[in-house]
């Protein structure tokens, strides 16, 4: 049995989003070195702050300064930190109720081990060298003995508030294509296109999933299918997408090879967009060194009749 493939994959994406009062004055404090919470009605003061009671679900605006120091509530020993992560050596992340608040904050904490950590530790912030106005401004707690620090009594009222923030949202993993697609993706690199075929149904399943969705039986024969194909439904593509060197409009088509029982997708070239339709023939074109078609033309062929492709739309 051939290896299955398999490789590091990242998704990665900035999300932006913008701040409301509460959330602004919260950050901003960060960047001035100031932490704020919200009071409820009933008097609690929850750090961080939110806008909305989780209570009562009513909206809560008046915004109080805690103390940078605290005590830890709960905690977790984090042995390998990973990128991004708050520190770069093993630390403890740690819950912690700062003085004059009612809620505990997540956040890391620099501690030498394990064993210099444990629930009721005293802890105040360490801040950021340069701060900008996230949750980073505040770098991580570290163990404190002395004695509990005053807020200054900062209302939240800033100058040039932070409006917005930028977060990255990342996700790094291995993917594998498992047994079937592999066969798939090797036979694609010898310009083949291979699927496979239930042993119930009958049907050529392109690219194969190693199973029939249909029957619930794996699947295991395989048939070279196409090259050629037929156009079975398509759209067509006015935005450009960045770092997609296609100029617009383009069409993007699912595509029937000959011998498949499912339709795949591919772009169509060679001919106006507006000429392309339902029931065109068409063939791949391959590039010097690509794993697979990078579009498909027109064969020159007539129609196909709908009534052979009318199953796969």
């Amino acid at each position: 049995m051939p290896e299955v493939l398999k490789a590091p994959l990242v998704v990665e994406f900035p999300f932006t989003r913008s701040l409301g009062p509460v959330q602004s004055a919260f950050l901003t404090g960060l960047r001035e070195g100031v932490v704020l919470g919200v009071r409820t009605a009933e008097g609690r003061t929850l750090v961080p702050p939110v806008e909305y009671d989780p209570v009562t679900a009513e909206e809560i605006s008046d915004l109080v300064e805690v103390a940078p120091t605290g005590t830890v509530t709960t905690w977790a020993w984090n042995h390998a930190p990973r990128r991004g992560q708050p520190l770069t050596t093993p630390f403890a992340w740690v819950l912690v109720r700062l003085d004059g608040a009612d809620t505990a904050l997540l956040h890391a904490l620099d501690a030498p081990g394990p064993d210099a950590v444990h629930t009721g530790l005293r802890v105040r912030v360490r801040w950021a060298q340069d701060r900008t106005g996230a949750i980073t401004d505040i770098a991580c707690f570290e163990p404190y003995e002395g004695d509990a620090s005053q807020p200054t009594g900062h209302a939240g009222a800033f100058e040039d508030p932070v409006t917005g923030i930028v977060a990255a949202a990342r996700l790094d993993y291995t993917y594998s294509p498992g047994r079937a697609q592999t066969a798939y993706i090797n036979a694609l690199a010898g310009r083949r296109t291979v699927g496979e075929r239930c042993p119930s149904c009958r049907k050529v399943y392109v690219p194969p999933r190693g199973a029939c969705p249909t029957c619930g039986l794996a699947t295991a024969e395989q048939v070279e299918v196409g090259p050629r194909g037929t156009v079975t439904t398509f759209c067509i593509v006015n935005i450009k997408a960045k770092n997609l060197d296609i100029e617009v409009p383009y069409v993007y088509a699912h595509i029937a090879l000959d011998g498949a029982g499912l339709a795949l997708h591919g772009r169509i070239g060679g001919i106006p967009y507006d000429e392309v339709r339902m029931g065109l023939r068409v063939e791949p074109v391959w590039t010097e060194g690509a794993r697979y078609p990078d579009h498909y033309r027109p064969t020159g062929e007539p129609d196909a009749d709908y009534d052979t492709y009318k199953e796969m739309l």
